[in-house]
């Protein structure tokens, strides 16, 4: 039997309407509207598609959006000056620095200096260590969506073996941390594991984020398993994951499209964790 596609773009319909719900409660209770402040700093075409994304999404919901954007020679002492200057600012709840950035700036130093409560992409060294100790804080998008698509479609991840092959801080480590969370049994794979598939072909929920286009195929996959492309390759023939969808389907139950699967997530679990430092800053200022 094959596989049924698990719809991201649903699912990902469903965390924006919630959100936009959530604001336009906030506002007719007189609660400050959340804001969502963008920083591009340079040109770059792609990145710029991205926060106009962000931006047009923002709009969509209900959430105000600041668009700063600094030119690419801009140097690392004005970007941190934008960023301190957004950190002060009281209508801004998220702040997120596009990446990647020029050659030259130390995107790092510049994420660490994003206030951690205001740090809507879980990336600071404060929120990369509260989710590491289960401490409340924002957490990274991807990962976020990865879990939030699981639990849509009825995945039981407490006591599942679950296989994270990629081990970046963006999507890879998260994930397996959030996973952790979730009471799966976690193994995390990367460029030097040994026959990564034997690795694979164990696990229940098979979330890959290696980078690598249709790494994945039949053999590397438990008949039944649930499997999470994160991956994204535009390739001759069009967009493909990490996953060789086809030849997966054949044996998953469920499998992510690409696209149309964990891409639309993202934006999405954004806009939530705008909602989020919203209202925690709601309630950090109530008497």
């Amino acid at each position: 039997m094959k596989a049924a596609a698990i719809d991201g773009r649903s699912v990902a319909a469903r965390v924006r309407e919630r959100v936009r719900a959530a604001v336009a409660e906030r506002v007719r209770a007189g609660l400050p509207r959340p804001g969502l402040a963008t920083v591009l700093v340079g040109d770059d075409p792609a990145s710029a598609i991205y926060v106009r994304r962000k931006q047009e999404a923002c709009a969509e919901v209900g959430i105000a959006a600041f668009d700063h954007r600094l030119p690419a020679d801009a140097g690392e002492e004005r970007v941190a000056a934008t960023l301190d200057a957004l950190n002060a600012d009281a209508r801004v709840h998220g702040v997120l620095l596009q990446l990647p950035l020029p050659d030259g700036l130390d995107a790092a130093a510049l994420i660490d200096r994003i206030d951690p409560a205001k740090d809507v992409d879980g990336l600071t060294t404060v929120s990369q260590g509260r989710l590491v100790t289960g401490r409340p804080g924002l957490r990274p998008c991807t990962p976020r969506g990865v879990i939030e698509l699981l639990d849509a479609y009825g995945v039981d991840l407490t006591g599942a073996e679950a296989v994270v092959v990629g081990r970046s801080e963006l999507v890879g480590r998260p994930l397996a941390q959030l996973l952790l969370e979730r009471n799966a049994t976690v193994t995390v794979c990367h460029s030097r594991t040994r026959e990564l598939a034997r690795v694979t072909a164990r696990a229940d929920v098979l979330c890959v984020a290696a980078g690598v286009p249709r790494l994945i195929g039949a053999d590397y996959v438990k008949p039944g398993a649930v499997v999470i492309d994160v991956g994204i390759h535009r390739l001759p023939e069009g967009l493909v994951g990490d996953v060789d969808f086809d030849a997966v389907a054949a044996r998953a139950r469920l499998v992510t499209p690409v696209p149309g699967g964990v891409g639309p997530m993202t934006v999405a679990m954004l806009l939530d964790n705008t909602l989020r430092a919203a209202e925690a800053a709601t309630a950090k200022a109530a008497p």
